[in-house]
């Protein structure tokens, strides 16, 4: 990790095998990050970053 990142920063993690988005879970409540592809020089967000909101949507009393 570079000593000079800081809280806010953009981080890629390219190749991550299990640890990537389609084997996250929600178990621990933390949400899920956004993924963003990338090509040709150019990003699109093909998933949005989770929020609070969206882990407690199918919770029920």
């Amino acid at each position: 990790v570079p000593s000079d990142l800081a809280v806010g920063d953009i981080i890629a993690t390219p190749v991550t095998g299990a640890y990537g988005h389609s084997m996250g879970s929600n178990y621990n409540k933390v949400t899920r990050p956004a993924v963003v592809f990338v090509a040709d020089g150019k990003a699109r967000l093909v998933v949005r970053r989770e929020t609070l909101d969206d882990l407690l949507l199918l919770e029920v009393d």
